[in-house]
């Protein structure tokens, strides 16, 4: 495809249930991966593919989004926002957004990292005459999230839940044809898949029954989902890009007797004499007494979020497992 490449949505209003606590410090496309916001890496990997012109979804601590990104002037796009006074889903959203899009638009997911070709799936989506291309890679983990069902030919015919048959694992990306959200209430929550998709795929009067596509890619992606997600993700990236370990935050102090393996520390944290952490994640603002010593811990401070039933506390922080929080899909 040539020419330039259609504008972008990046779904960034979400709560973040999944990477809970860390959300009630930030919301998740601003939370730090290897030093740097998550939305600043998807803005520049946007930038760098040449797409000129993004829209950011917004709902849940906003202000933590756009003090990074402002009108994207660092990344080189423009961004405007849509602001969504509740939570509009994932084809709710995109519909209170289209005045800011034009008729075909890529949608990004706020949470995934990938180096996936826009480019190869705009071509795959325009040779295919589809209303939809989702981005699909071989899945990593189907008993763990649900997938897309690809015919040999690369229709998608539907989509299974966790544990459901093999299937393509969406990484996140995808080109739309702003027509397929046209007709829904503006204002009123809606879905893609489990909604209007599936209609699509249904719908005896569609004249174009490949009108939901499949774009196959090898791609590295990596999600940030969960919080052990999260730190994985960072220390991926942190690997890729030459680091032994992970980037301090801003305003952040760490005793020199203090010892810190496989551990992300976010801005404006103080890390006393003879701490001893190890695959921990320590947010924004946390204070940790000397000789605090914590083992996939997660650290917020206490006034942005009560510490779990039976959980503790150190210092100025709520501490959390790292592992098997509710509704983390562990």
């Amino acid at each position: 495809m040539a020419g330039p490449l259609p504008p972008a949505l990046v779904l960034a209003a979400g709560l973040g249930t999944r990477l809970r606590p860390l959300t009630d410090v930030r919301a998740k496309p601003a939370v730090p991966v290897a030093g740097r916001p998550l939305v600043t890496r998807i803005l520049e990997w946007l930038a760098a593919q040449g797409v000129a012109e993004v829209v950011l979804n917004l709902h849940h601590r906003p202000e933590t989004i756009t003090r990074l990104v402002g009108h994207g002037e660092a990344a080189d796009v423009r961004v405007r926002y849509s602001w969504e006074p509740v939570i509009l889903g994932s084809a709710g959203g995109p519909r209170q957004a289209l005045p800011l899009l034009g008729s075909r638009f890529f949608v990004v997911n706020g949470d995934t990292l990938t180096t996936l070709s826009l480019r190869a799936l705009a071509e795959t989506h325009a040779s295919a005459g589809a209303s939809v291309t989702l981005a699909v890679a071989p899945h990593p983990f189907p008993d763990r999230y649900g997938g897309v069902l690809v015919a040999g030919d690369g229709r998608v015919r539907g989509f299974v839940r966790a544990g459901l048959g093999a299937a393509a694992h969406f990484v996140g990306v995808q080109l739309v044809e702003a027509a397929v959200f046209a007709d829904l209430p503006a204002g009123r929550p809606a879905a893609t898949i489990g909604g209007i998709y599936d209609r699509l795929l249904a719908d005896p009067d569609d004249e174009r029954p490949g009108s939901i596509r499949a774009h196959g890619c090898g791609d590295d992606f990596l999600d940030v989902g969960t919080p052990a997600d999260y730190l994985a993700a960072s220390l991926a990236v942190a690997r890729r890009e030459g680091c032994e370990a992970l980037p301090v935050g801003a305003g952040s102090t760490i005793h020199p007797s203090a010892s810190l393996e496989r551990t992300a520390v976010w801005d404006h944290v103080r890390i006393g004499a003879d701490c001893r952490l190890d695959r921990c994640i320590v947010a924004d603002g946390v204070s940790l007494p000397a000789g605090t010593v914590l083992h996939r811990r997660i650290c917020v401070p206490a006034d942005a979020a009560a510490a779990p039933e039976g959980g503790s506390t150190a210092g100025n922080a709520a501490v959390y497992p790292l592992d098997d929080l509710p509704g983390t899909d562990r």
